[in-house]
């Protein structure tokens, strides 16, 4: 849209480009408007001409270690795996290795994606540190690019498992908010009215509550990929998930567990390549069996076998 700002009119507009991605390119010189090199603020005019000159990767910084994956699929672009909670997904400030990108390193001997910059090579999309469940990770450019554009479009199907303390009402909705940074608390996401944040869609379903701990056990269907999405809405519904440090009461509910109870149980996409519809399911952590064994989670996991 004319007048809007570069890097967020670039942002909008290449999905597979991250806007801090997108400032990098432009600090750098990569990426020039009607031949001169580009500043983020200056906004965008009709008639502009812009280009932008993808960068080879570069090596990382980061060593590559032998760390065990749970691959569920691998061929020669990409990989899918079952992320074990605790692991951090990739490098930062308290985290700079045993992450997820030191063992693809190692594992793929380098044959990554490299559009997310060398901080994150392959790296499509993120699960927090305590979140368990599927991962995708891209070997090549275009797997990344087309993974990316399938999660932009929502084409991409995940499917979560929670656990709560305290029923969301009602038990079965479609939540459809705004989600940005905390207005306090900047560790916190939270919803916000529009047009701040950005749009926010989780389908969720109770599927077994336990009287006795005043827990449940959630199916949540995410139609949009934003920073703790499914803690924020179920928080807005009056339930947090177990174990969780920022939205619940940890001291009340992680001795239950020892973990945040949130798992990405389903993933379907379509190959970048060849364009088949692929369909993963992460097994289910032992610590989820107390709800899985309720009775009326029974039958959901019966006919979903």
């Amino acid at each position: 849209m004319p007048g809007e700002r570069l890097d967020a009119f670039l942002a909008g507009r290449l999905p597979e480009l991250s806007r801090s991605r997108i400032q990098t390119l432009i600090r750098d010189q990569f990426i020039h408007v009607n031949g001169q090199p580009a500043k983020p603020r200056n906004p965008v005019k009709l008639g502009d001409l812009i280009t932008i000159a993808l960068p080879e990767a570069v090596p990382l910084a980061a060593a590559a270690q032998d760390i065990p994956l749970d691959i569920l699929f691998e061929d020669a672009d990409l990989l899918v795996l079952n992320k074990a909670p605790g692991m951090v997904v990739h490098p930062a400030p308290g985290n700079p290795d045993g992450t997820l990108v030191n063992a693809l390193l190692h594992h793929c001997q380098g044959n990554l994606s490299g559009i997310g910059g060398v901080e994150r090579p392959g790296i499509v999309h993120r699960l927090d540190k305590d979140t368990s469940g599927c991962l995708v990770v891209a070997k090549s450019d275009p797997a990344h690019q087309s993974l990316v554009g399938q999660f932009a479009g929502r084409t991409m199907e995940k499917i979560y498992l929670a656990v709560c303390q305290g029923i969301p009402r009602p038990e079965k909705d479609t939540v459809f908010t705004h989600i940005g940074r905390h207005p306090v608390n900047r560790q916190k996401m939270a919803v916000v009215n529009p047009p701040g944040g950005k749009a926010a869609i989780t389908d969720y379903q109770v599927l077994a509550v336990d009287a006795s701990s005043l827990t449940a056990l959630i199916l949540c269907h995410l139609h949009t990929g934003r920073t703790h999405q499914i803690r924020v809405h179920l928080h807005h519904r009056g339930a947090a998930l177990v174990g969780d440090p920022i939205y619940g009461k940890p001291s009340r509910t992680s001795a239950l567990t020892g973990r945040l109870m949130l798992h990405a149980w389903q993933l379907t996409f379509d190959h970048p390549i060849s364009h088949e519809r692929l369909h993963f399911q992460a097994p289910i952590p032992p610590e989820f069996t107390p709800w899985l064994e309720l009775p009326s989670a029974a039958p959901f996991f019966l006919s979903n076998t």
